[in-house]
């Protein structure tokens, strides 16, 4: 199964594929300062809720590996400035907040066991922070395996699928969470089509979902946006099955801006939709998807397209994602099983089989 690298650790830096190119350009960039990775991932040159909780381990840790302090004290004032600049940056995905405090608990840790403050003990942190970032890819490559499997069966033999935004490999670091799902489907043996809508305003389903099929050789048809409701309604779509960004305790989902408007279209059309997300998208601190934080994004992204305008000069809206209520989703897909209405009890089922801090988050 041939899958897209968006993010690996080098002797070098962080290398991190320019998702902002793509499709017309494969270009990789190479990031040895954690506040220019920060910068990267608030510029989307990496997103994706999954992949953003890597890159953002990633960044932890490379920010110590580079970090000048002599001292554990002045590693510890250091490490918490990454931390909060990293915080900053993508405030919608929770994977990325996941990720931060499982470093904050591995440095207490650490520093906690450290002898003496000196440069052994800041060498000996600085190799297990690397190492932690390493287990956390390595972590989300076996999670999207397990999703694609248990998502894998619960759809059609043959047809369509619909999915929306990018939930590839270019958003996870592993396989994808839907397209994880898709991509065990037809691995089985199913024979489906995946109708891709384009995404707008970023594109990130006509520039990234078609390009990681087309690469795959997985049939696929692109339309926009308008065209939803049209081929829920008659292009024999099986099912829909989407990623999400952040998971209510209730199973409210956030994902990208027009997945609550197909959810809606596929209910009426008595088409399943299912959610596919690791365990660590789930923020089981907030009860409702009225508690999701919705990230606000440039309004030249909607003026705008290709660098080129393409409205007069009027104020646009861009919230970048949206919240589909838990009452549309047939299914939420994750590394330790399928949970199903009512969500509350499910998730936390499923949440409750985790260990060391590598399942569900409990902050905010």
């Amino acid at each position: 199964m041939h899958t897209v690298e968006p993010i690996r650790w080098t002797r070098e830096g962080v290398v991190l594929l320019d998702q902002r190119r793509l499709p017309g350009e494969v270009l990789y960039l190479t990031y040895t300062d954690y506040r220019e990775l920060a910068r990267a991932i608030k510029d989307m040159v990496i997103r994706g809720a999954p992949a953003i909780g890597v890159a953002a381990a990633m960044g932890v840790a490379l920010g110590v590996e580079r970090s000048g302090a002599q001292t554990l004290e002045q590693l510890r004032a250091e490490f918490a400035t990454i931390c909060e600049t990293l915080a900053r940056t993508r405030p919608t995905a929770v994977d990325l907040f996941w990720a931060i405090e499982r470093f904050k608990r591995r440095f207490a840790e650490l520093a906690a066991a450290a002898e003496s403050g000196g440069p052994e003990a800041i060498a000996r942190i600085r190799t297990a922070l690397v190492e932690e970032a390493q287990q956390v890819h390595q972590e989300r490559r076996e999670a999207d395996n397990r999703i694609g499997k248990f998502g894998a069966a619960l759809l059609p033999k043959s047809g369509r699928v619909m999915t929306q935004c990018n939930a590839g490999a270019l958003a996870t670091a592993g396989i994808g969470t839907a397209l994880g799902v898709i991509r065990m489907a037809v691995q089985a043996g199913h024979q489906i089509e995946v109708l891709v809508p384009e995404t707008r305003p970023y594109l990130q389903g006509a520039r990234l979902t078609a390009w990681e099929l087309h690469e795959d050789g997985i049939p696929l048809t692109l339309i926009t946006d308008n065209m939803v409701a049209h081929f829920l309604k008659t292009g024999g779509v099986g099912a829909v099955v989407v990623g999400a960004d952040r998971i209510a305790r209730n199973g409210d989902t956030a994902n990208k801006i027009g997945t609550y408007g197909i959810a809606v279209l596929a209910r009426e059309h008595n088409v399943p939709f299912y959610v596919a997300a690791p365990i660590s998208t789930l923020d089981l601190s907030i009860p409702s998807g009225d508690h999701i934080p919705i990230e606000e994004r440039s309004e030249e992204e909607v003026t705008h397209l290709g660098g080129v305008r393409i409205a007069p000069n009027v104020r646009a809206a861009h919230p970048a994602f949206d919240v589909t209520p838990a009452r549309f989703i047939a299914a939420i897909i994750t590394e330790r099983g399928v949970a199903r209405p009512p969500f509350e009890t499910s998730l936390a089922a499923l949440a409750g089989a985790r260990d060391e801090g590598r399942g569900a988050r409990g902050e905010g």
